[in-house]
């Protein structure tokens, strides 16, 4: 039994960590996609003012099963 699987581009954000932004996009990624089952990192980035970090960003896809497949 083969399986398909389909990828998406999601961002994260938190203010506190990168951790925390892959976590905040995983889970609102399994909100809308179902069966999700993989995330790999594309990009780390991350927005600075007056001299200090204050959001973490990562790019991520995100991969889940095609129904039916």
């Amino acid at each position: 039994m083969s399986k398909t699987f389909k990828l998406v581009t999601v961002v994260g954000t938190s203010s506190e960590s990168y951790e925390d932004a892959i976590r905040n996009a995983v889970q609102d990624a399994a909100g809308s996609l179902r069966h999700l089952s993989w995330f790999e990192v594309q990009e780390m980035r991350g927005a600075v003012r007056d001299g200090k970090v204050v959001e973490y960003q990562i790019k991520l896809q995100v991969g889940f099963r095609v129904e039916g497949a």
